[in-house]
């Protein structure tokens, strides 16, 4: 008994003794390495309990945990600090601005399992030997500026998974890594050459694209190569754009078509004499439909309310034109009313405004539109089309757009949209355009992505309404001010939609969600205030907390996952449209920001 108490005090005293240790390597190394952003690191405070990115294990006798993405870090890691906690498993410095080689002294972190390193300023070669690190299971080393070639002594690393070195300026040949548990591979936009090795093959071709490198034709001989599609980050240059004689016929083209646009214009404001949405009378307007088409359903096939497969609501237009009516906000292609029917149904009818398409291809455009059914998606239950009215009737959301939830509720009686709820509405919002893209063999777009167009449904997630509509409406008319915060800059130029300037418009969404402001807003002055010009300037400048909205900052255990996403947006806000990720791709990246920190679900994004 005695010694069996022995043994328990020497290993208390032990413990203790890792733990300090592994608390005096941490103080070493942020008091040594100059950041921006304040830690709550303290000597007389534990260190397993209330330090802001450190994880111990179940007993709190060491270290295994050290997460600290965009802290602010700038310079070299120091020598001999970091390095010192020999029981490390997670290492996460991503998005910070380190620089320097990769750091020699790592080599002591036997036991480290995930390391992330991405989006710094890293350079030189990678290590040759990572035999040191057998229990590695993800290395993320992307979008720095290490160069050389790729080590073979990758493939000794029989336990990983995700492998990233993207955006780095790695040369040479793509070594057979024969990797049997490898489930992500990113060797995107380096300067590799060669052939992908054949046991590289089963990963899609845009692991591999912005290189120098070719697949093997399996269909013919092994010299048979077939290029890789490369990425162009610029414009391509056209010779008749030089051509003088050209150009005078564009400008001839364009004048001619500014006056056609212009006298189309004058007699679209004459048709319509001024007329005004703003007034309402709980009611809806009778007199804008003229009497001999106020009508039931019955009474006229070609100007009756059309509805879709499965809906349940049994109304005509006369039904409408009695029901309890409640302005809900006049959007981008008119005004949305919240319709109390007689039979106590409650829906959603939009009049159309500025509507350019013709009786037959709106009628198409509104067919499509019906068909497409998707839980992350507010249903059209059916329209009605004459020659004054345009009509969409939809499902009602309760609880308002994500719009009012962030700028129009705020008050003491206001329930805070917590972390949870705005990463919930992501996720959603971005299934839903994933869905909405792939429509139409592919070519459908939504055309008007804001947050007063996005919902939510009974579990909580984002729901996208008012998809498809810009395909019927005038492109020539005026933009709505707060719209325009959301369009693409090509959109601005052209005033057509694309899925590209659908991202854009998204990854504006997203950075609301994050910073709670509006996509324009005024500040003290007068001076209105672009979303995405202020969250480039802030993130120029450095990594801060500045960027996020105050009632997120108490969340601290999500500051990884916060940060992750607002890469992302700022990849969906690129001004070249190309550069923009797709929403399928987009999709995955969103939902990965929480799979990405646990430790039985391993990712490349942590």
């Amino acid at each position: 008994m005695l010694a069996l108490l022995y043994w328990v005090l020497f290993s208390l005293v032990g413990n203790a003794e890792f733990i300090e240790d592994d608390k005096r390597a941490l103080l070493d190394f942020v008091t040594k390495f100059r950041h921006f952003h304040a830690l709550n690191w303290k000597e007389s405070s534990p260190v397993c309990s209330n330090w802001t990115g450190v994880t111990c294990n179940a007993d709190k006798s060491r270290v295994i945990g050290v997460r600290l993405p965009a802290v602010g870090f700038s310079g070299e890691i120091p020598v001999n600090t970091i390095s010192r906690i020999s029981a490390l498993r997670i290492l996460s410095l991503r998005s910070n601005r380190i620089s320097g080689n990769f750091p020699a002294d790592f080599t002591n972190l036997k036991n480290l399992s995930m390391l992330y390193l991405q989006f710094n300023d890293f350079s030189g070669p990678l290590p040759t030997d990572f035999s040191a690190w057998k229990n590695l299971t993800v290395i993320n080393l992307s979008n720095n500026q290490f160069s050389g070639s790729i080590p073979s002594s990758l493939s000794r690393l029989s336990q990983l998974s995700v492998l990233n070195l993207a955006n780095n300026s790695l040369s040479g040949a793509i070594p057979d890594l024969g990797l049997p548990n490898l489930e992500q591979l990113d060797l995107s936009n380096n300067d590799l050459t060669g052939v992908v090795p054949k046991t590289l093959q089963r990963f899609p071709s845009s692991a591999f694209v912005g290189n120098h490198i070719s697949f093997v034709n399996s269909s013919t001989s092994q010299s048979a190569l077939s290029p890789l599609p490369q990425m162009s980050l610029k414009r391509p240059k056209y010779w008749w754009r030089d051509a003088w004689f050209f150009g005078v016929l564009i400008s001839c083209g364009v004048l001619g078509l500014g006056a056609f646009a212009f006298l189309f214009f004058v007699c679209c404001c004459w048709r319509r004499k001024d007329e005004d949405d703003d007034g309402f009378n709980g009611k809806f307007p009778k007199g804008s439909m003229p009497p001999k088409k106020r009508i039931s359903g019955d009474q006229d096939a070609n100007n009756r309310i059309v509805f879709f497969e499965g809906c349940n609501y049994a109304f005509d237009l006369e039904d409408l034109l009695r029901a309890s009516a409640e302005v809900l906000g006049k959007g981008t292609f008119g005004m949305s009313y919240k319709a109390i029917l007689e039979d106590a149904n409650v829906v959603v009818v939009k009049r159309l405004k500025e509507v350019s398409a013709g009786k037959r291809d709106f009628e198409q455009q509104m067919n499509l539109i019906g068909s497409i059914r998707h839980e992350n998606l507010v249903a059209l239950r059916a329209y009605y089309y004459s020659k004054d009215e345009k009509l969409m009737v939809n499902d009602y959301c309760s609880e308002g757009s994500v719009s009012a939830m962030l700028h129009c509720l705020r008050g003491e009686d206001r329930i805070p949209l917590d972390w949870e709820k705005r990463l919930k509405i992501a996720v959603g919002a971005a299934r839903g355009i994933t869905h909405i893209h792939s429509v139409n063999g592919g070519k459908f777009v939504h055309g008007n992505i804001r947050s007063s167009n996005i919902f939510l449904n009974l579990q909580q997630y984002g729901c996208v309404s008012d998809f498809g509509l810009a395909a019927v409406m005038s492109p020539l008319a005026p933009p709505i001010s707060r719209a325009a915060g959301y369009r693409a800059p090509e959109v601005n130029d052209t005033r057509k939609a694309t899925q590209a300037s659908d991202v854009y418009s998204f990854g504006v969404f997203l950075l609301e969600l994050l910073t709670g402001k509006s996509p324009v807003h005024a500040t003290g002055g007068d001076e209105l205030v672009h979303l995405v010009r202020w969250v480039h300037s802030v993130v120029r400048e450095e990594w801060t907390a500045e960027v996020f909205d105050l009632e997120l900052l108490k969340y601290s255990h999500v500051e990884e996952e916060m940060v992750e996403m607002l890469q992302i947006a700022l990849a969906c806000v690129a001004r070249i449209p190309d550069q923009r990720p797709k929403m399928p791709d987009l999709l995955k990246m969103i939902e990965d920001v929480r799979h990405a920190f646990a430790e039985i679900q391993p990712s490349g994004s942590q």
